[in-house]
């Protein structure tokens, strides 16, 4: 014959204060993988953008004296049939024009990638949030 102990070991048998102990732990566990994930995504995105960003200073390094010389090249051929300062104002005029375009769209193109947000864990977190409030409701309901 077998007897049952009585200790609430089954899910038809814990109390309603070990259901809310048990709901409290299980969200506090997912709340610190969802801290995580977030934690991680960003760390990878950090890293890409320190590897592109130190690319591109490299780049920018070269690509300085590269253009200069192409600067200097263009002023030489202009004065061929202009004067020299003349040649020189009209190259610095083209330049500042591209310099103000450029910074332009620069400061555009950083608008739209503030502030950097784990959109993921976000996500995640509100599906996780909805699931609760809908188990919650059909809890109350039974």
């Amino acid at each position: 014959m077998t007897t049952t102990s009585g200790s609430g070991s089954g899910p038809d048998q814990q109390s309603i204060g070990q259901l809310i102990s048990r709901l409290s732990e299980q969200a506090a566990r997912l709340v610190r993988a969802e801290i995580d994930l977030a934690k991680a995504e960003l760390a990878e995105k950090a890293k890409a953008a320190g590897i592109g960003i130190g690319l591109l200073a490299g780049a920018a390094f070269f690509g300085f004296f590269t253009f200069a010389v192409l600067i200097t090249t263009v002023i030489l051929a202009i004065s061929e049939g202009l004067a020299p300062w003349l040649a020189a104002l009209i190259v610095l005029v083209v330049l500042a024009i591209i310099t103000g375009a450029l910074a332009l769209v620069g400061v555009k193109s950083l608008q739209k990638g503030t502030p950097p947000t784990p959109e993921k864990a976000v996500a995640g977190l509100k599906q996780d949030a909805e699931t609760v409030q809908k188990s919650v409701k059909e809890g109350l309901s039974r």
